[in-house]
């Protein structure tokens, strides 16, 4: 299966040498939902909000398609993770120092980076995500570097089911540095609480 991300389809904001955190959008979103974190991140960075290469609708976009939720097919989720990569090669300087930080869907592809490439990426963020569960290559490695990794994540949820966050969490303790905090009475979504610790998480990975 091949992939492709339309990098005309990529709202970018900062430098060229700023630190880059790397945003991706959850099931049927686009690159325009995300830059709106950007206000709360710490001052000096720059972003990229790419758009997931798989057309829903109009202005609806996904990483892989939702067949059984927490459980996409392994084979759309590589050839996704293969553009997305691909991608930042093409566009994005190798010794640049680059944060993911993604939504829902988003935040599988966040961990799927991470397990493609352990020593790319200086921490990573998933929100109200979830994780593959098969094992990846990377995957010793990762555990190894124990990349640092905010997890966050409401208790009231009714999109990422209970049992996928317990994987994400058992997954993430075994293999990342990980910061768990979940929100009570959140559901699907973002809260200023939250906001507050993604601000201090990256402030604190990227100043060590």
């Amino acid at each position: 299966m091949t992939t492709q991300i339309d990098d005309t389809r990529t709202v970018r904001g900062g430098t060229d040498t700023d630190p880059l955190v790397l945003l991706l959008h959850g099931f049927g979103s686009n690159e325009q939902d995300l830059p709106s974190l950007v206000p709360h991140l710490p001052g000096g960075l720059a972003f990229a909000s790419v758009r997931a290469p798989l057309t829903l609708g109009p202005g609806s976009y996904a990483w892989v398609p939702i067949a059984v939720p927490g459980r996409p097919d392994p084979a759309v989720v590589e050839a996704s993770t293969d553009a997305l990569l691909a991608w930042l090669d093409e566009h994005v300087a190798p010794e640049r120092v680059v944060v993911p930080l993604g939504f829902s869907q988003g935040g599988l592809m966040v961990t799927q980076l991470l397990r493609a490439r352990p020593e790319r990426f200086v921490a990573g963020l998933v929100l109200s995500g979830f994780v593959l569960d098969q094992p990846a290559a990377g995957d010793a490695t990762l555990a190894d570097r124990r990349v640092p990794v905010f997890f966050g994540h409401g208790d009231a949820d009714p999109v990422i089911a209970p049992d996928a966050t317990q994987r994400a969490s058992a997954w993430l303790a075994r293999h990342t540095d990980v910061t768990e905090r979940t929100y009570e009475g959140l559901a699907h979504g973002i809260s200023p609480d939250e906001l507050a610790d993604v601000h201090a998480f990256v402030a604190s990975a990227l100043a060590d």
